[in-house]
């Protein structure tokens, strides 16, 4: 299956709790970490909650 390549762009600062929690779902802690992950449903649509704060681009 493919990966993806996940980095967290902008701060979580100001984000609603529930972004908060996707992005610690998604193993992203801080500014600049990039994680691997499936490009699986459940992932894009987290993504896809937090697309203005993160980056993805194919690993």
């Amino acid at each position: 299956m493919a990966q993806i390549k996940i980095t967290q762009i902008k701060s979580r600062i100001n984000c609603p709790a529930v972004q908060k929690r996707t992005l610690d779902a998604l193993g992203l802690k801080k500014m600049h970490h990039t994680v691997v992950k499936e490009d699986t449903p459940s992932v894009m649509g987290m993504v896809e909650k937090v697309h203005h704060l993160v980056k993805v681009t194919e690993a």
